[in-house]
């Protein structure tokens, strides 16, 4: 007998007839003989009304009651999920994050789990039933509701998964596994069978949207197994997320990644001087604005421009901080690109395999796209250009590296 985690997302318990399909292939896999935890999100677009209705009563709502309210969503699907399953004669109890505990920190809005207590869910297992917990949702220290983040019910699957000690984790979603790149842009697109916990990490920071960052980030650290699973299809295979191994370096590049959502800042003609990125990035740190890709370059004058990379919805705040330092750093100016796109390339076999940078030049110098900036990484090449050449360089790519007579090809092809 195994015991597994199944998560399920919003687009799968989005509808009364979505919760019953859920309850019967929940139901099936107790039937075979396996544990069966659940961790369920909230109905598809209930978070985002719940966060409406918010707003329409104060701009900026508190962060505690927010959390109080949004965390609702998960607490209604878990119980309708429990309540079927009683229907179709499989026992189930659903438990909320306060009643295992969930433990966290008190960062409202994006907490980070500290720890789960388990005994509530063991219990329940030992008397033959399935157990529902509530996703994204934890409770501090004063007991007081906290949130995950957003798209944080992975996080919470696979922490359970962690601290069960299950055998897998499997994420059920609305699509049927991890692909070489978004099949909405690239048709030609292939669904992975394997990728490792690295690559998928590189993948989901840089745009990919199948699996939480956080999440991925976890099971790496406590070496939980995760399947990506099509949550409409039971006989469809999804895609494995693991330990890499000597098979994977074989393969040059898994795949191809987007992110429409940056924003570019140029710092310019700031005197080039001991401790000049400190004071630039010091206060964006401390506005919890993230930072991606930085570029200095330095110009015989012994002036240099700084150029660096933040989500565009962090745009106008990092604008105000930089153009408030502009004087005490002797710059001559501040530029700003509103939408860019970050391009990238991911795959461990890069890791001994030449030339991959230089081929992902060439091909979109062939294309005519601009590179404007570049970051490299062991197993990652990332390139930013003008947001409206980022399908065309994301499909280029592609077509370059993840053809079939390509991408298991050796470094003297390249």
């Amino acid at each position: 007998m195994a015991l597994v985690v199944k998560k399920f997302g919003g687009t799968s318990v989005g509808s009364i007839d979505r919760i019953k399909k859920v309850a019967d292939h929940v139901a099936r896999a107790r039937a075979a003989g396996d544990d069966i935890v659940v961790v369920v999100s909230a109905m598809a677009g209930e978070t985002n009304r719940l966060f409406g209705l918010a707003g329409e009563l104060c701009e900026a709502p508190d962060a505690r009651e927010t959390d109080v309210l949004v965390a609702s969503g998960e607490q209604v699907s878990s119980a309708l999920l429990a309540i079927r399953l009683g229907a179709i004669g499989c026992p189930a109890v659903s438990l909320l994050a306060h009643q295992l505990p969930v433990h966290t920190d008190a960062h409202h809005g994006r907490a980070r789990i500290k720890g789960i207590e388990c005994r509530r869910v063991f219990d329940a297992l030992r008397s033959q039933r399935v157990v529902i917990i509530a996703g994204y949702q934890g409770v501090d220290e004063h007991g007081d509701v906290t949130t995950l983040g957003r798209g944080a019910s992975d996080l919470t699957a696979v922490a359970m998964a962690a601290a069960l000690k299950a055998s897998a984790c499997e994420i059920y979603t609305d699509v049927d596994g991890v692909y070489t790149a978004d099949p909405n842009i690239c048709p030609r697109a292939r669904k992975l069978k394997r990728v490792s916990y690295d690559e998928m990490l590189e993948m989901a920071g840089l745009g990919a949207k199948v699996l939480q960052l956080r999440s991925v980030e976890l099971a790496r650290r406590y070496n939980v197994p995760l399947v990506v699973r099509s949550s409409f299809d039971d006989e469809l295979e999804g895609t494995w997320v693991g330990q890499e191994d000597r098979s994977m370096e074989n393969v040059l590049v898994s795949g191809v990644a987007l992110d429409q959502n940056q924003s570019k800042l140029t710092i310019a003609g700031v005197e080039d001087r001991p401790g000049l990125a400190a004071r630039i990035f010091g206060p964006i740190a401390e506005a919890g604005i993230v930072v991606d890709m930085i570029i200095q370059n330095a110009s015989a004058d012994g002036r240099t421009d700084v150029t660096f990379t933040v989500g565009r919805s962090d745009l106008s705040r990092a604008l105000e901080l930089v153009r408030a330092l502009t004087s005490e750093v002797g710059a001559r100016g501040v530029r700003h690109e509103e939408q860019v796109a970050k391009v990238s390339v991911v795959g461990i076999g890069m890791r001994s395999h030449a030339g991959v940078a230089a081929k992902m030049f060439r091909v979109l110098a062939d294309e005519r796209v601009n590179i404007e900036m570049i970051a490299t990484s062991e197993i990652k090449v990332s390139i930013v250009v003008n947001a409206k050449y980022g399908e065309l360089a994301m499909r280029a790519l592609h077509d370059a590296f993840l053809s079939d007579d390509q991408n298991n090809a050796g470094p003297e092809t390249l």
